[in-house]
Parts: C-alpha cells; sequence; structure tokens
C-alpha cells in the first residue's frame, strides 16, 4: 500500500512511523521547510515533495492522502486545494480534529469531483499514533474497504471502528474529547483535595497505587503518575488548562440536543476558569495533556 502524508507534526510524524513499521509506502509533504529537511536528513525511506502539487502527482492512482494538519484553516485551504488537485475514485483522509460540520461540508465538496472523503478521529496522542492507535472512521460504506487494510495495520486490536456516513468519525471523535475533559477533572479535582487535606501524600504514590487493581486504573493515572515523578508538587509549571475545542464543541451539541453534560459542561467551565489563577486542579489537567499530546504547559 503507498499513500500520501500530509503534515509532520507531533502526531504527523509519529504516523508516519506507524506506517512504515507496517511496510506502507509513505510520499510526505510539509508546508515547513525546516519539517522537510528533518525527514530529508531522517533514516526513513520516505519520498519528500516540497508542494501539494508534487505530492499529488507522486502518487499511483486510485490515489490515498492522509491529512494530519491543525483544524480549521489550515485543514480547510489544504481540503479545498487537494480537491482542486486530485482526480475521481481518489481517497482523501482527514485525521485531523476538524469539526464534524466541516468534515460534512468537504465530504460534499470532494463527491462532486467523484473523490472519496473519509473523516477519520484520531486518539491515543502520540504514541498511539507511532504503535497501535485508535480511529473513528465516517465515509462511504462501499469505499471503506479499499482502506480498511490499513487501519489494520496501524491500530490497536479492535481501535479502529466504521462509523458511518462522513461526519459520524470527528463526531464521535468530539464526543470522545468530551468524555476526556471530564476523566481529566476528576482526577485533576482529586489531587486537588489530597494537596489541601491534613495529610501529607505522595503524589506519585498515590497515582501508582490508583493505577494498579483500582476501579480508576487508566491511561491517564499512568500520566499523573510520569507527572509527579518529574515534579512532585507540580511547581516548576502553572496550572493552566488550554483547550482545542472539542468539548465546546460537544457542550454546544448537548444544548442543542437538550442533552444534560454536567460534568463535561463543568470540565469546560473550570478549563476557562484556569486562564485565571493557579490550581492544583489546572497542574494535573496541563500535565496529562502534555503526557498524552505533548501540548504545551505554561511554565513559572
Amino acid at each position: 500500500m503507498q499513500l500520501g502524508l500530509i503534515g509532520l507534526g507531533k502526531m504527523g510524524w509519529n504516523l508516519m512511523e506507524n506506517m512504515l513499521d507496517h511496510d506502507v509506502e509513505v510520499s510526505v509533504f510539509d508546508v515547513n521547510e525546516e519539517t522537510r529537511k528533518k525527514a530529508q536528513n531522517s533514516e526513513f525511506d520516505i519520498e519528500i515533495t516540497n508542494s501539494l502539487e508534487k505530492l499529488v502527482k507522486s502518487l499511483p492512482q486510485p490515489r490515498i492522502i492522509w491529512l494530519m494538519v491543525p483544524a480549521g484553516g489550515p485543514t480547510n485551504d489544504s481540503v479545498s486545494k487537494l480537491v482542486d488537485l486530485m482526480d475521481q475514485d481518489d481517497i482523501l483522509i482527514d485525521g485531523g480534529n476538524s469539526y464534524y460540520k466541516d468534515s460534512i461540508d468537504h465530504g460534499q465538496t470532494a463527491a462532486k469531483k467523484g473523490i472519496h472523503f473519509f473523516d477519520v478521529g484520531t486518539s491515543g496522542g502520540m504514541s498511539g499514533a507511532r504503535h497501535d492507535g485508535n480511529f473513528m472512521i465516517g465515509g462511504e460504506k462501499d469505499i471503506f474497504s479499499q482502506i480498511k487494510p490499513l487501519f489494520e495495520k496501524i491500530a490497536a486490536k479492535n481501535g479502529y471502528l466504521y462509523t458511518g456516513q462522513c461526519g459520524s468519525g470527528h463526531y464521535l471523535k468530539m464526543v470522545h474529547n468530551g468524555v476526556e475533559y471530564g476523566m481529566m477533572q476528576a482526577i485533576g479535582e482529586g489531587f486537588e483535595v489530597l494537596s489541601k487535606s491534613q495529610f501529607n501524600f505522595d503524589n506519585e504514590a498515590v497515582a501508582k497505587v490508583w493505577n494498579n487493581g483500582s476501579v480508576v486504573r487508566s491511561w491517564l493515572m499512568k500520566l499523573a503518575q510520569e507527572a509527579f515523578a518529574n515534579d512532585a508538587d507540580l511547581d516548576k509549571i502553572k496550572g493552566v488548562m488550554h483547550s482545542s475545542g472539542e468539548g465546546a464543541w460537544t457542550v454546544e451539541e448537548a444544548i442543542k440536543l437538550h442533552v444534560p453534560t454536567p460534568a463535561i459542561s463543568s470540565a469546560l467551565m473550570m478549563r476557562y476558569r484556569s486562564e485565571e489563577n493557579d490550581t492544583m486542579t489546572g497542574k494535573v489537567v496541563s500535565s496529562l495533556r502534555n503526557g498524552f499530546g505533548g501540548h504545551a504547559v505554561d511554565k513559572k
């Protein structure tokens, strides 16, 4: 199998390595010249192109192109350009965190030219992109069989799901991230209570014991343990919890559907609250986001 990959950021680069591990031939493009030089000087057997046009031309037909760039403007611009460059029966995959309504629009735009668009919610953070990823896939059911072997190669066991029509993949990932907000907020609040109690708890030890046999054991708890191992009380960072937008999208969708989501909504509000003053909750959630996704933390 051969495909084109656009975007070699922290997720795209790891995804590229995952694909190469599974004998997927990859041609790549990134708008950043330094990133292209890094790829050129790497050990990997890949074709590096310096434009979308050259990337498209480098691939055999029908083409498969995987887009891994920031949601919003960069994705919208890339999809628009690629639809003009690609041909009927080519397949275009958006693996970023796009808003599901944008993905529906992109699918309709691509369909006018006979191009098959798939919106793929990608989870598992950087390590998931590198090994055993998790993917939620929306698009044409009849065409999915053509790309199913790709996901069988790069996903964890039972780690991919065809979700239905275009838009459903990113919709499911949106709600997934809303759930993630609530889970991280609960972990952060737990450690906030511990930090203000009369007892002198070892945060790393607490996270470790909670992650071995307890009801709340999880990858997030493992990441908490790792964060506390590096900084016992997270004194080196600020408790600012940045948000990428999907929690807000989930809450907006819940409001539209009249579905009460108090945990997710509260978690979203606390992220906004964290921008004002430092809290242990904010520090824990910020550390977790850095651990699984490489998201920036604000240093003191």
